[in-house]
């Protein structure tokens, strides 16, 4: 039966903390997840899995580092392969024609969440 509520979303931060321009990691929150990552562009929040296409690597330089030094792309650390802020699609590097797996956001009560199984590894069911 318990298979037929829907988990809570998972609450990332309040929605003031990712100011316009910047990006935030987030820690994976058990075995079997990855970290997740959110980028505020435009008003606009996007999220993604953090692992490249490539190796599956985390991205950031440093702590909460995913952005070019312009802001206008996600880089990754590793290959400096080069994503589009929008829908995450690699338009430099070594993982030309795959993009980073977005993740849905949604704003409630002022704070920024994601789908409970968000970053769940596919093998991990």
């Amino acid at each position: 039966m318990d298979a037929l509520i829907p988990a809570p979303p998972r609450v990332l931060c309040p929605a003031a903390a990712l100011a316009e321009g910047t990006a935030r990691g987030f820690p994976a929150t058990a075995p079997g997840f990855a970290g997740l990552f959110l980028v505020r562009k435009n008003g606009r929040v996007f999220g993604y899995v953090n692992a490249c296409p490539h190796l599956g690597v985390s991205l950031e330089w440093t702590q909460d580092r995913f952005l070019s030094a312009d802001g206008t792309t996600i880089v990754c650390a590793m290959h400096a392969a080069v994503f589009r802020i929008a829908d995450g699609a690699c338009l430099a590097g070594p993982c030309a024609e795959a993009a980073l797996t977005p993740v849905a956001v949604t704003e409630a009560a002022g704070m920024l969440c994601v789908p409970a199984d968000a970053g769940r590894h596919p093998a991990t069911g």
